[in-house]
């Protein structure tokens, strides 16, 4: 098996030896969604800390598919690879459409913080919304067929607020709460499984929901 480095080794001035993040060559969509959910926490959360010192393996199952991979841990390396086969020191069955969130407790071998330490690993904290929409349409930008411009609308409790991001003569609309328009523009949230909730609304031709859909996923499984 080969792996490929998806994360700078080091986080800046304050590193604290770094994380270095491993997945497969040619990674399923698990592998590269655990991946990249590991990134933003070492990005938001500092999270080189949380894997200082720490060496362990988990085991992640979809809850609803037979999808599962194996996160290794180990001097400031973690290594995600498709399937289990391993006895893992923390198995986790979690929905992929809804942040890793759990479904039924852990199951954990052995005592000690490293339960706790890989828990925090899978949940990033979303950025504003704002900052996220204006990351997902630079990396957006590649997609065959993008629209010039993204009009990104936030209903929550401090009213409506709108963002325009781009220049130009196409343009497409997405309406929502903050947190779920930050979770579909960081990759966190699976665009097609939040308009099935009803909460997401969005203007535009099909032409251009199939290309932003497209995009979400490349930014979702970090491609």
């Amino acid at each position: 098996m080969t792996e490929t480095t998806i994360v700078p080794a080091t986080r800046g001035d304050d590193a604290v030896g770094g994380v270095d993040i491993r997945i497969e060559d040619d990674a399923s969509p698990i592998v590269r969604l655990i991946g990249r959910t590991i990134s933003d926490s070492v990005r938001a959360d500092g999270a080189d800390a949380v894997v200082a010192g720490v060496a362990g393996t988990v085991a992640v199952r979809s809850h609803d598919t037979p999808q599962a991979a194996t996160i290794r841990i180990s001097d400031g390396v973690v290594a995600v690879s498709s399937g289990v086969f391993v006895e893992p020191d923390l198995a986790l069955t979690v929905d992929l459409n809804a942040r890793l969130a759990l479904v039924g407790a852990p199951v954990v071998a052995g005592d000690g913080d490293f339960p706790a330490r890989a828990l925090a690993l899978l949940s990033p904290p979303l950025p504003d919304w704002r900052v996220a929409a204006e990351t997902f349409w630079a990396a957006a930008r590649s997609v065959p067929g993008i629209p010039d411009v993204l009009v990104a609308i936030a209903d929550g409790p401090d009213g409506v607020a709108q963002l325009v991001v781009g220049e130009g003569e196409t343009h497409y609309a997405i309406a929502g709460p903050p947190e779920l328009l930050a979770g579909i523009f960081t990759g966190a949230d699976d665009l097609i499984a939040a308009l099935s909730t009803g909460l997401i609304g969005v203007r535009g031709t099909l032409s251009q929901l199939s290309v932003l859909v497209a995009a979400s996923w490349k930014v979702r499984y970090d491609v």
